[in-house]
């Protein structure tokens, strides 16, 4: 199926759209909620979220790219790998259920049986939904999935107030995922109009399991780590632990998802319609990480800064001890657009092995760091993310030299005054926490005086990206007049 320019980049648009409108109402949703219910209620939700996730990845199981990816894909496709998915939710569905008094025991937390019993529904809602989703990529019906993504997300999220405002504390949160994924797969069906039929094609199913198991299983991986803290933590410490950790995190990563999301749709197209010319793909490389470190820096210095009133803010003081979590998880993602941008140069230029081999030895180093910061606290845990994404700056940086000559150390130079213009805006926005004002007026104030002492900085020492973006903001209305 073939698409015109104007048909990708409106889809491209709806789909930003889609994205970070979604996570704002979320996000507005999730600071709501989390004033009305206790810590420890986010916490039960965090762990029973962990087998829900993993569950999702296994009943996937790459199907939904392989369906993307192929190029002749009908509705026998579709229809075989929802049956497929269906079943496998079936089956993984009734071992979550008759495994709850076991994760209950093992975590000491006899409320975990219902929730994980009621909550596991969700994956029968997304086995349905990621066939939806394939077939709105490969129609590229952004539009609508923009629309039923809006209306689910706004009536979960009044249901998940009203509960949580009647007092029914965790269930809330738990009535909140579930009508939100009903909503999303009601709606696509009245939008998309799509619908499986009583067929299974064994060789269809055959041909896009050789695709997909590939990416199923580098989905596992990925999955697996990501999760695998929020196992130990919730088992070792207090699920209220585990909530103030999952709530550090989700500040600076709402921050860094969208920025790696726009980077890799962006780039990589980019990059690999010049893979042939090494000396361009350099000089976008360089421009990418500049102008996106320009965007990333003073936010999360900003974030160490204000941590504290920002939480006060936004959720009150019972969320006070997530406070080191946001600030430590601020400096895991100081560097990471930049490892990001130099694994989609790799990526474009076609060297998958590469990829392959940086994630093994990344994927080894950090479980060495996740036993032992297991073995000593919860905020090691967090600090040992500092040390690995440390680490793989070298590990994500050094093919660039000899693929691009673009190595480590000039790298560094590059967004190193960008950097220092960040933190001595941190320095004026840390001076301005002294001034006797309410916690508003002083998150005001904080983020006024920022602003203005980083563009000032900017502008002072002339960084070439925020020249760029001057340049680049006047060139725009120019064309508009």
């Amino acid at each position: 199926m073939a698409f015109s320019s104007n048909k990708v980049i409106s889809s491209m648009i709806w789909k930003l759209l889609e994205r970070f409108s979604s996570q704002l109402v979320s996000f507005v949703i999730s600071i709501i909620l989390a004033r009305i219910l206790m810590p420890t209620d986010y916490g039960i939700i965090a762990i029973i979220l962990v087998f829900i996730n993993i569950a999702n990845v296994i009943i996937d199981g790459g199907f939904n790219t392989a369906l993307i990816q192929k190029k002749d894909a009908d509705q026998t496709d579709f229809s075989t790998i929802f049956w497929f998915c269906l079943l496998m939710a079936a089956v993984i569905y009734l071992f979550l259920y008759f495994c709850a008094p076991l994760v209950a025991s093992f975590y000491k937390k006899d409320v975990l049986i219902p929730v994980l019993r009621v909550l596991g529904l969700n994956i029968f809602f997304f086995s349905f939904n990621s066939i939806q989703r394939a077939y709105v990529s490969r129609r590229m019906l952004f539009q609508k999935l923009f629309y039923v993504n809006a209306i689910a997300i706004i009536l979960s999220g009044a249901i998940g107030i009203a509960m949580a405002y009647g007092g029914y504390g965790v269930w809330a949160l738990v009535g909140q995922t579930l009508t939100g994924s009903f909503f999303c797969c009601l709606f696509l069906s009245f939008f998309i109009q799509w619908h499986p039929t009583f067929v299974f094609s064994k060789e269809r199913f055959t041909g896009l399991f050789d695709y997909g198991w590939k990416i199923f299983l580098t989905n596992f991986i990925i999955s697996f780590y990501d999760n695998i803290r929020s196992l130990v933590i919730g088992r070792l410490y207090q699920p209220a632990a585990l909530a103030f950790f999952d709530r550090g995190k989700s500040l600076p990563s709402l921050l860094m998802t969208n920025v790696t999301t726009s980077i890799d749709s962006v780039l990589l197209p980019t990059l690999s319609e010049e893979q042939d010319n090494t000396l361009r793909v350099k000089q976008m490389i360089r421009r990418s990480i500049g102008v996106s470190y320009l965007f990333v820096a003073p936010l999360l210095v900003g974030f160490i800064v204000v941590a504290k009133e920002l939480v006060l803010v936004l959720l009150t003081e019972k969320w006070l001890p997530a406070v080191p979590f946001v600030q430590i998880f601020c400096i895991a993602f100081l560097l990471m657009p930049i490892q990001n941008i130099n694994t989609t140069g790799i990526k474009s230029l076609g060297y998958s092995n590469i990829i392959l081999k940086l994630e093994i030895i990344k994927k080894i180093i950090e479980a060495v760091i996740l036993v032992v910061s297991f073995m000593i606290n919860v905020y090691a845990i967090a600090w040992g993310v500092v040390l690995y994404n440390a680490i793989c700056i070298a590990i994500n940086l050094s093919p660039s030299k000899k693929l691009v000559n673009y190595g480590v150390c000039e790298q560094i130079r590059d967004v190193l005054p960008t950097l220092m213009a960040a933190l001595f805006m941190g320095t004026v926005v840390y001076a301005c926490g002294f001034l006797p004002f309410s916690n508003i007026a002083l998150l005001f104030a904080q983020v006024v005086a920022g602003a203005a002492t980083y563009c000032l900085t900017c502008m002072l020492l002339k960084l070439d990206s925020f020249v760029y973006i001057l340049g680049y903001i006047k060139d725009v209305l120019n064309r508009k007049e």
